[in-house]
């Protein structure tokens, strides 16, 4: 005669077995007796079927068992990792610091330039001579502009064209807060961004100034200028010839931007002479 099968399935783990332990995880398979009313317990019961009273739970599942191992064996590594990390961050930022030199404690007036902060822009020139950007934040928006327009022609005058595009949109923008612009400021506005490769919006501000003044000296110039960028021959020669025709006239108006852009006018003059 066959024994009925003494089989019982683990509660902690689900494994079927025999004996008094589960060969899998280790939980006690056998039944148990409640400490409080003496009532048989299950294999795996926590809770007393006829009290209530809690009782000792089955041991930890294997996943839990094998989990505890792997994660405490990979801390070390983790936290050596986020060191490592930490480490290098520091490194980093330690060799920027260095490349940009001690400068930036430097007070305003140890600079070699008057007018002129700590903020570096990147330069064609020798690494040892940054260049250097206007302090503007003590100014009115007229003399943001004013400096920031300055900074940019000799940037351009030197050769360092990576300079004049660091500097370019803060001058534009500088001028576009001061809306409406009037001649002098257009003009100044159509020669940054002549410089920096912007050109319909050079040519944008030369045709304002001359839908305005016609004859204004400042606009035929610097549509001029942007004709020749353009390849437009025959524009060029246009302006140049009112420019000659309206010289004279225009000048003796001593407009406060004629003055301020002598050197311009002069310039661009000898040239439209020479044709």
């Amino acid at each position: 005669m066959t024994e009925p099968s003494t089989e019982v399935v683990c509660a902690a783990c689900g494994t079927r077995g025999t004996g008094k332990f589960c060969s899998n995880c280790g939980a006690s398979l056998e039944p148990g007796t409640c400490t409080s009313c003496g009532s048989a317990l299950s294999p795996g019961a926590r809770f007393c079927p006829n009290c209530g009273k809690s009782v000792s739970g089955p041991g930890p599942s294997p996943a839990s068992v094998n989990s505890q191992p792997a994660a405490a064996s990979s801390l070390p590594w983790i936290v050596a990792a986020i060191a490592l990390v930490v480490l290098l961050a520091f490194l980093a930022g330690s060799a920027f610091n260095r490349r940009r030199g001690s400068s930036l404690d430097a007070p305003q007036n140890a600079l070699p330039q008057a007018g002129l902060d700590d903020r570096t822009a990147p330069s064609s020139g020798s690494p040892d001579q940054p260049v250097r950007g206007p302090d503007i934040s003590q100014l009115s928006p007229q003399e943001r502009a004013d400096r920031l327009f300055n900074r940019v022609m000799v940037l351009n005058s030197e050769g360092k064209n990576d300079s004049v595009l660091f500097f370019a949109p803060m001058a534009i923008e500088a001028y576009r807060m001061l809306s409406p612009l009037n001649e002098d400021q257009r003009y100044d506005l159509g020669r940054i961004a002549e410089v920096a490769g912007a050109l319909p919006l050079a040519k944008a501000q030369a045709d304002s100034i001359l839908a305005k003044s016609p004859s204004h000296l400042l606009g035929l110039i610097l549509a001029a200028r942007i004709a020749t960028l353009d390849n437009r021959a025959s524009d060029k020669q246009t302006y140049e010839a009112s420019l000659r025709r309206v010289y004279d006239s225009e000048s003796a108006k001593k407009l406060p931007e004629y003055e301020r852009h002598a050197e311009d006018i002069q310039s661009a003059l000898a040239t439209a002479r020479r044709r």
